[in-house]
Parts: structure tokens; sequence; C-alpha cells
């Protein structure tokens, strides 16, 4: 008879208190100074102003703004998450058909650019679009709903931001004991009933973690919200942007932004608890058995094949529609080698040095918790909240008053990307180290090995599945980024988020959308080879 596999909760008091190494300490120093940084500028900005920066915050307008600001993120992370947690389930605990191949298409809105789904909606849904036209002639349709405002952004966002919680709650449904549920259904307790009172309280932290960074992504967006209509924080800190006159100002809004992530990132942290989750054993020995679906099965696969049309098979013909009616114009597509080498090199690289700073932060945070830990967990998620435009201006007023000689240098280019992202990879890092039985690693020390020594031989090749998740996470957001590549690279360096702007912004439709899909395909290639990978559920944790 198999045994039943068991889950200790270790409280964080179970960790041995030593002090951290040195190497450690100095490292978060380092990238806690750099994490800083923007919120040094927006400072320094902001009180060189006087009072004329904080009179604008105390404007009736930019307490609506903020009011609107609000809303959308609330309401984008509800909706996320009521996407996102059944449709785990479907993939994980039900009979679905093709099941690994739906993993893969629910995941693929996260290298969808904000900015290009927002364009696709609005030139084919918005007044005299491709369906308004297409409509016209059959059924007479001259005007259709109004797509730009609220509705529309809260719709666009959710689509591109319900991955992020998707995945951390997958992975979780794979990680729970399946006898938690049979026990339920064993008292007489039907599946949702059990769903509801025994599985959703277990994936609380998971989906508390991927609601974070919807949040947060929802809160930093530039992209969707200007091109569909609705203004927010983000968008009146662009507006200031634009003006050379009003940096102080737009300073003064952006540290309103930070108020606002750090306020987020305090909430997740105090609902994921602190206790520390771990098996103990080989763990399951069976997988679930998959619950049938009966007569839900075919209305269930009508409801991902809505989603994926939304979301990324609708985009991509209103893309090959564009470039074939550009192809049959004459128009000349644009040359996109450089652009392909620069963004796949860029990405390969800050993917690299974000798992270089990710790994030894994990171990501190995990392994040896302090104030200090905590205060660099919570200041990682700063940068994502961040507009772009706001940490890439931030770098280069350090550029250029500081370090001149980095200035329009790469370097200066993945400093902003570790701000941007690092959360994403941490993420993953820490997530599966909160796996990794802390016993493991003291048995490794009484053995005589070293903290290096134990961290390269034990604890990273447990971590294979996290790291390769955290890479490609990195790489993906990489990939699609557009303020930082177009303000702080050097002079000439173009990607395909930057060439995909600068036609779309010039009205080449077929330019943009040759760079675009070029871009969506690429960017999905590592996310879809660690999905198909069954045994691999470390991308399914890249944010948690």
């Amino acid at each position: 008879m198999a045994s039943v596999p068991t889950v200790e909760t270790f409280p964080r008091s179970f960790i041995p208190r030593r002090s951290p190494p040195v190497g450690l300490t100095l490292l978060a120093v380092a990238v806690t100074a750099l994490l800083v940084l923007p919120v040094i500028y927006l400072g320094i900005r902001s009180f060189d102003s006087g009072t004329e920066a904080w009179q604008l915050l105390a404007r009736p307008r930019i307490a609506a703004v903020i009011g609107r600001s609000l809303l959308l993120v609330v309401s984008v992370t509800v909706l996320a998450t009521a996407l996102a947690v059944p449709i785990a389930w479907l993939l994980t605990r039900t009979d679905l058909p093709r099941r690994g191949w739906w993993t893969v298409v629910m995941a693929l809105p996260l290298v969808v650019p904000s900015f290009i789904y927002a364009l696709v909606a609005g030139t084919a849904l918005g007044p005299r679009g491709l369906v308004q036209k297409a409509l016209e002639g059959p059924f007479g349709v001259s005007e259709i709903p109004n797509l730009y405002g609220f509705p529309a952004a809260l719709l666009a966002l959710a689509l591109l931001t319900y991955p992020y919680v998707l995945l951390p709650t997958m992975a979780a449904l794979r990680r729970l004991d399946p006898a938690l549920d049979e026990v339920s259904r064993c008292l007489g307790r039907g599946a949702l009933r059990t769903f509801a009172t025994v599985t959703i309280p277990a994936l609380r932290p998971a989906i508390a973690a991927g609601a974070l960074l919807a949040a947060l992504y929802t809160l930093s967006d530039f992209g969707a919200v200007s091109l569909l209509r609705f203004e927010t924080f983000t968008a009146a800190i662009f507006v200031q942007y634009e003006s050379a006159y009003s940096r102080s100002a737009a300073a003064a809004l952006s540290l309103v932004l930070v108020a606002a992530a750090i306020a987020i990132v305090t909430l997740e942290t105090r609902s994921r608890g602190r206790s520390l989750h771990h098996s103990l054993g080989p763990g399951a020995n069976r997988e679930f058995r998959p619950l049938p679906l009966r007569r839900w099965r075919w209305p269930a696969v009508a409801g991902l094949s809505l989603v994926t049309f939304a979301t990324t098979v609708g985009p991509g013909a209103v893309l090959l529609y564009w470039l074939v009616r550009g192809l049959a114009a004459g128009e000349e597509l644009l040359e996109l080698v450089e652009p392909l080498v620069n963004s796949v090199g860029v990405s390969l690289l800050a993917a690299g040095i974000l798992l270089a700073v990710a790994i030894p932060l994990g171990v501190l945070l995990v392994r040896y918790p302090s104030p200090m830990a905590r205060l660099l967990e919570r200041g990682s998620y700063v940068g994502f909240a961040l507009p772009g435009i706001t940490v890439a201006i931030a770098f280069i007023f350090f550029g250029i008053n500081v370090v001149r000689p980095l200035y329009q240098t790469l370097v200066l280019l993945l400093a902003a990307y570790i701000v941007l992202f690092l959360p994403a990879t941490l993420g993953a890092v820490r997530s599966g180290l909160l796996q990794v039985d802390p016993r493991t690693e003291e048995a490794a020390r009484t053995l005589g090995k070293t903290p290096r020594q134990v961290l390269w031989r034990v604890t990273i090749p447990a971590l294979r599945g996290s790291l390769a998740a955290g890479a490609a996470m990195a790489f993906l957001l990489v990939m699609k980024e557009l303020p930082a590549a177009l303000l702080l690279g050097p002079i000439g360096f173009r990607t395909l988020a930057t060439v995909t702007w600068a036609a779309a912004d010039e009205a080449f439709f077929a330019q943009a959308a040759s760079s675009s899909l070029l871009l969506i395909v690429v960017a999905s290639l590592p996310l879809a080879l660690i999905l198909a990978r069954r045994g691999t559920s470390g991308i399914l944790r890249a944010s948690g």
C-alpha cells in the first residue's frame, strides 16, 4: 500500500539564525542601492520644485485620476483572478482534452505587449474599424458600441494579466496533496464545495502572489490605457514628462505610485503568512485522478477557445491582415535581422544577469530572514510598479550626473532591467527554495561543505526548474519592454519593440505587423518549451 505523503509547516524560527555570509550582505546592499535609485531621483526632482509639485497633488483632478487608477487596479486584479482560478482548475484537475496544449496556449498572453494589444483592439473594434466594416456590408451595421474608456482598459488588461495568476495557481494545484480533496469528498462534500472550502484556502498564497503582479502591472501600464483613452496615474505622469517644465510634477506623481506599490506589496506579504511549506519524503507517488467533466467538457473547451481568440488568435489575425494588405499595396517591410539580434541578445544577457542576482538574494530571503531581507523583497517590487519611462529617466539623470561614461551604453540599460524585472526572477527562485528542505542543506554543512559548495552542489541542482522559470520570464519581459529600450539604449540600438512602436506611430501598419508577429513568436518560444515539459513546473512558480 502506497504511503501517503505528508507536508509539514515549519515556522520561520525553524531556520537556523546564523548571520548571512558577508558576500550575501554586500550584494543585498548593492542591489538595494540600485533599486532605490529611481526613488532617490523622484525625491530630488519633487523637493527641488518647492511647493509646486505638492500643489499639483492637491488638485481635485489628480484625486480623480488616483481614484480611476485604483478602480482599474482593483477591477483588473479581481477579473484576472476570477478568470485564472477556474482555468487553472480545468487544466490541472479535470479530464479536459489536450490539457498540455491548453496550458501553453493559456499562458501566451504573457508575451503580448500591451501597446500592441491595445493598438490591434482599437483598429479592429473601434469606430470604422475592421469589425464594423465587416458588419456594414452584409448586415447594414453602421455603428458599434464605443470601445474606449474604462470597460476596454479593464478587459484588455485583465486578458493580458490573468496568466500572472494562472501560472502560480496551477503550480500550487499540482503540488497539492490529492488526499486532501479525497478526504473531503469521502466526508460527503461535492466537488464544488470541496474546491471552495479545501482547495481555495490552500491556494491563497499562490493566488495572492499572482494577483500582486497583476495589480502592479496594471498600476504601471501606459500602452493600453493611453491607446484605449482611459486616463490613469501612469498616463498623467507621461503627460507631465512630455513638458520639460513639468518633470518635478511628474516626479511627485510617481512618488504617489511608489506609495501605492508599497501598500499593495504589504497587503500581499501579510496575506502570505509567515510559514515555509515543503514536502517530507519523496512526495506524492500518484497523480490526482482527473475529475470527469462529462456534459461540461465541450462548454469548457468553448470557453477556453473564446479566451484564446480574444487574447492571441484574434489579434494575430488582425496583424496578419495588416501584413497581407500592406504587401499587396506595395509597402516595404522593415529589415528585422538587426532588431531581432539586438532583442534576443539583450534579453538573454538580462536574463542571465537577473538569475545571477536572484539566486543569492533568494537564499538570503528564505534562509536568512531578517528585517533587511524583508525590506529588500518589498523594495524589489517597486520598480515593477513604476512606469518604464520613470525608471528610464531616473537612470538618464544618474548617467549624466554621476556615471557619465555609462550614459547611452548597454550597462545602464541592463541596470534598468534589473530594477524593472527582478521580482519575476526572484519570485521563481524564492518559490523553489521554499520547496527545498533546509535540513538537506544542513546535512551538507555537517559533512564539511562550505556555504558556497552547498549552494552549487545541493541548492542550485534542486532549483533547476525554478531557474528555468525565472530565466524564461525575464527573457520574455525584456523582449517586449519599450520605454527603457527607447530612452536608455545606445545610439542606433533598435529592438523589435522599438521598431514596432515607431512603425505604428507613423501608421505603417504592415511594418508594425511584421515586427509584432516576430516579437510575439520569439518571446513565446522559451515559455512554450518549458511549459511543454511535463516534469518541469518551475515556470508555473515564476510569479510566486
